[in-house]
């Protein structure tokens, strides 16, 4: 999993799909980060099979290796897992009673449970 620094770094290239360290820099609000913190975000990413790079001249141009969808999934899973007894069923209870969705909101997350549960038959 990713520090929550990480992920934020993430999200920026997800957005970008592909940055220099400039991009990543410029990315963020004021007070932007030093090069050296995003550099060492980025290695520690890379150690962990996040992101790869490639040479362009002397700089590097990075790029996700797990998608959004999947790095997410991922980390709900273990949500799921951790705090919910491993019970999908927990957890939606738990996320239709306490959010503040509106009716029409709720209608249309449980059209797309409908519209899965159509694609399994």
């Amino acid at each position: 999993m990713l520090s929550k620094a990480e992920e934020e770094l993430m999200n920026h290239l997800w957005e970008k799909e592909k940055a220099f360290l400039k991009d990543l820099i410029e990315a963020y609000p004021e007070p932007k980060p030093a090069a050296t913190t995003i550099s060492t975000l980025l290695k520690r990413m890379q150690e962990k099979k996040f992101v790869d790079y490639q040479t362009e001249g002397k700089a590097r141009l990075y790029f996700p290796l797990v998608s959004k969808e999947s790095y997410f999934g991922k980390h709900l899973q273990g949500l799921i897992k951790n705090f919910f007894n491993d019970s999908p069923a927990q957890f939606a209870s738990f996320f239709a009673k306490q959010s503040s969705f509106t009716e029409a909101q709720l209608k249309e997350l449980k059209s797309m449970i409908d519209d899965q549960l159509n694609q399994k038959k």
